[in-house]
């Protein structure tokens, strides 16, 4: 006999779905994992287990950085939607020296997530970020449900207690791991921030 169900997988009746990637988080989660996310397997991944209305990437990016526009190109022919704004410069304050590059996107990924939240069941959040426990928190009280995707190292444990649901991407690395001409990328933490930043 068969039964219908309202499992996620493997069900004809799949949550709509929304996936949020916040950048910067997953470019230090990659470089702790020590391995790199092929975006479309993650896309497919997802595609398995929700009806998946749109997907997200936000990142800072340099104006004139050719690799990060190739980057981005990549995610719009993979069917991502970048969200980028320029790279904010910090100076170091004494005794430290030097230059960072930062860009936040709390605040955008926030209010695009509450703005779409009447058009879909499920929020997918690629951020191990504690400072998102207070949106999932809202999302939570208005009836949605969440997962958080990120690494084990890099959940924050405020993000971990807002949610049901985490997927640790140690855990489902046959599924999203990327490798090129069927030989395993290096993984020293030079190779792979070049990588990250060139792909």
């Amino acid at each position: 006999m068969s039964q219908s169900g309202t499992s996620v997988r493997g069900s004809t009746n799949k949550l709509k779905a929304i996936a949020h990637i916040d950048g910067a988080n997953m470019f230090y989660t990659q470089k702790k994992l020590g391995w790199l996310v092929d975006w479309e397997k993650l896309k497919s991944y997802l595609e398995g287990r929700f009806q998946l209305l749109e997907l997200r990437y936000y990142v800072g990016v340099k104006p004139g950085d050719a690799g990060a526009q190739n980057f981005l190109d990549s995610l719009t022919k993979l069917g991502y939607i970048p969200v980028t704004k320029p790279l904010k410069e910090i100076r170091l304050a004494p005794p430290q020296q030097g230059i960072v590059h930062k860009a936040n996107f709390d605040v955008e990924m926030s209010c695009d997530i509450l703005l779409a939240r009447h058009r879909f069941d499920h929020l997918v959040l690629l951020s191990g970020d504690s400072d998102f426990a207070y949106l999932l928190q809202i999302l939570k009280n208005e009836g949605k449900e969440t997962t958080v995707l990120c690494s084990r190292s890099t959940l924050g444990w405020e993000l971990k207690l807002a949610t049901k649901r985490y997927t640790y991407l140690e855990d489902i690395k046959s599924h999203v791991y990327r490798k090129d001409g069927g030989h395993e990328r290096a993984t020293s933490v030079t190779h792979l921030t070049r990588a990250i930043a060139l792909w």
